[in-house]
């Protein structure tokens, strides 16, 4: 069972990684400026995480590697919480430190608001 989940894992993490790889790459940005592509994934990643824990969790009829694969797996994957904390990381070396704070503050505000709401939103459609 625990091989099976970590292989669900994975695989979800991989789709998420590369969904996220294909933004950034379309959605470039330069050292100083708000990064409004990772903004975004992150943002969306936890809308979606709270949705889809609530609606997996209520679900009788879910598989029970439904939620490891889409919440850790897909959108963990996804989001990257990590390189906005680089790229406030290069806006402050780039001589940009509002920027820096206000994406930095910005992404934690906006992915906590985000992911509250994705619960709310599943809770009214489990009802």
């Amino acid at each position: 069972m625990l091989w099976r989940t970590l292989a669900v894992i994975s695989m979800g993490g991989v789709l998420g990684a590369l969904a996220r790889f294909g933004l950034t790459s379309v959605f470039p940005v330069a050292a100083g400026q708000f990064n409004w592509a990772v903004f975004g994934i992150n943002v969306a990643g936890c809308f979606l995480i709270g949705l889809v824990v609530v609606l997996i969790t209520e679900s009788r009829r879910a598989n029970h590697l439904l939620r490891p694969f889409l919440a850790t797996g897909v959108l963990g994957g996804f989001t990257t919480f990590s390189t906005y904390v680089v790229g406030m990381q290069h806006d402050l070396s780039a001589g940009a430190p509002r920027t820096a704070l206000a994406y930095g503050a910005g992404t934690a505000l906006a992915a906590l608001a985000a992911a509250w709401a994705g619960v709310r939103a599943a809770d009214a459609l489990v009802r």
